[in-house]
């Protein structure tokens, strides 16, 4: 079958009505992709609230969201090999809804973490600790893929969220990488070195916040004596 012979196939099989059908199962997932996320910030949210009213040092700096792009959602699936239903970006993708939490200091990303994951309508489908074990190129930061449900009128559903915990200074890294590393026309040569100088940048980014954390712990313990 030539491929023009195909194509007008594909067309009489697929009807205005069921692309229509497609658009609409889209967008209703979209919107369940951003119920979900407004559910992650409420219970970050809540948190906030709590600590502000006990008075004590808040490990939340910021919160960040997004749901990716129907462009990005569509270049990931070619790269999988995948074709753009609503079925399959729920099933394969894990990271089409993103919230970034912003903390000051490296054990508050592992302690909110742990209160996330503990809060029981939440599950746990996995966890990539780029601080443990940094990306080759530098990058830390706490990934956790989670499920949580958002109730509809008709149902409860449960929607896959990312989350990344990162500090200041991995905030700051990575932004800055990003916007350096896709810098057009650049020779092999002058990208090596950048690589080079991000990833060293990485490192001095690491030993910020390993001072930082000791200087938190000195103040703790002269609070402690003051008491």
């Amino acid at each position: 079958m030539q491929d023009e012979e195909l194509r007008q196939k594909i067309k009489e099989l697929v009807t205005d009505e069921e692309v229509a059908k497609q658009v609409l199962m889209t967008r209703e997932l979209m919107t369940c992709y951003r119920c979900a996320i407004m559910e992650v910030e409420t219970k970050f949210r809540v948190l906030d609230e709590k600590f502000s009213l006990h008075g004590e040092r808040n490990p939340i700096e910021s919160i960040k969201s997004r749901v990716k792009s129907p462009e990005s959602i569509v270049e990931k699936l070619r790269r999988k090999g995948l074709a753009m239903t609503p079925e399959i970006v729920e099933r394969e993708l894990n990271d089409v809804a993103g919230v970034r939490v912003i903390c000051s200091f490296v054990d508050d990303i592992y302690t909110l973490a742990d209160w996330l994951t503990g809060q029981d309508d939440i599950t746990l489908l996995r966890v990539k600790d780029y601080i443990k074990n940094p990306k080759p190129n530098g990058y830390r930061s706490l990934h956790l893929i989670i499920a949580i449900p958002i109730f509809l009128d008709d149902c409860k559903r449960n929607m896959k969220v990312e989350v990344q915990l990162r500090t200041i200074t991995m905030e700051s890294w990575a932004n800055l990488e990003h916007k350096l590393r896709y810098k057009k026309d650049l020779d092999e040569e002058v990208v090596a070195k950048i690589s080079k100088e991000l990833f060293e940048c990485s490192q001095l980014c690491d030993l910020l916040d390993a001072k930082m954390s000791h200087v938190k712990s000195v103040v703790a313990m002269h609070e402690d004596d003051d008491d």
